[in-house]
């Protein structure tokens, strides 16, 4: 999954990108979009590679593009540095946790940005689409503009006004018409606090998780800082500023599923392997992660939960525990399922 980085410029979005992938942050490649990835930790997937002792060991990944920052005073050009974004697959939306600002006024703000944006691609298909209907054409071609127009004239209405376009209810049909626009508005967003040492052990302000129930803070800044002193140092700093652990590891956990992403395992000596899918996707186009070839001969998916697989200790003492299952092809897969693919060649 691609994950876009977005913020105000000064809200240490670029930091933030050097603290999750280990990419120090180049600003020209920033300008046209700055690449890096994340591997996304598992304690599961650690404990099987070290119960099979595997040649290999694959952790599911994020790539993370960092973005231009966007402006508070010359608004017009924040739409271009948020067009960098449209093929991404989620937005992770860093806010500005010092300095004292308001952190809900400022998401506010952003999503505002999106809105803004969002609104100059609708309304540009909108002024087309009018010109075109005006234009002598097949009744069934006619149609079909108008009911894209009356569509865009819905989306535009709800984006001037604020509203969330999930707030619709728009039909398959409808979002595949609007697909190939890529709207900011419509893609999954993780809210992330920037935040400063002010911030450490206390919770944060209830009008923001009103906006944003599942959001997120970590101390970026501090935490490279402390990763840069020695053990003994690194952990008396900590004692006195009260911070227990780091939270990178937590924060890469949930960005990943706040993405709306689980995983399932393969395991074996040759390699054990995480494969990233969305939460509540079926076996068989499950199995196409691994390779297409599976998901389209799949005969049935031989299933064990990690959990049940830790008490037992192997796939044999599964069967014999009635832990083993053989699922088919509309099986919704949960996070952690331990899984061999049966398929026809």
């Amino acid at each position: 999954m691609k994950v876009g980085l977005v913020g105000f410029a000064g809200s240490g979005k670029s930091t933030v990108f050097e603290w999750l992938t280990g990419v120090k942050p180049d600003p020209a490649a920033i300008q046209r979009g700055q690449h890096g990835m994340v591997r996304v930790p598992d304690e599961r997937l650690d404990w099987l590679a070290a119960h099979f002792k595997p040649k290999k060991t694959t952790y599911a990944t994020l790539e993370v593009v960092d973005t231009p920052g966007l402006l508070t005073a010359e608004r017009k050009d924040n739409p271009r540095r948020l067009g960098i974004l449209r093929e991404a697959d989620g937005l992770l939306i860093v806010l500005t946790g010092f300095g004292g600002g308001d952190l809900a006024k400022e998401l506010e703000h952003f999503r505002g940005e999106l809105s803004f944006a969002d609104l100059e691609i609708v309304t540009g298909r909108i002024g087309r689409l009018e010109a075109q209907i005006k234009k002598p054409r097949p009744a069934k071609e006619r149609e079909a503009d108008q009911a894209e127009l009356e569509l865009l004239q819905r989306i535009a209405a709800a984006l001037e006004a604020g509203q969330s376009l999930l707030s619709l209810g728009l039909s398959e049909e409808q979002e595949k018409t609007i697909r190939s626009f890529q709207l900011l508005t419509l893609k999954t967003e993780v809210v992330l606090v920037n935040a400063g040492e002010e911030w450490i052990g206390k919770p944060l302000p209830n009008d923001l998780l009103a906006l944003a129930p599942q959001a997120l803070a970590a101390p970026v800044k501090l935490e490279m800082e402390l990763a840069e002193l020695p053990a003994d140092d690194r952990t008396a700093f900590m004692q006195d500023l009260g911070l227990q652990e780091f939270s990178k590891e937590r924060i890469i956990r949930s960005i990943f599923s706040g993405m709306g992403l689980i995983v399932f395992l393969t395991v074996g000596e040759d390699e054990c392997r995480a494969w990233p899918i969305p939460k509540g996707m079926a076996a068989q186009p499950a199995a196409g992660a691994i390779h297409t070839d599976l998901s389209a001969g799949f005969v049935r998916a031989e299933v064990v939960t990690y959990e049940d697989f830790r008490k037992v200790g192997s796939m044999k003492e599964a069967k014999h525990h009635g832990v083993y299952r053989l699922e088919g092809k509309t099986y919704v897969v949960h996070d952690g399922d331990i899984m061999h693919i049966l398929a026809n060649k």
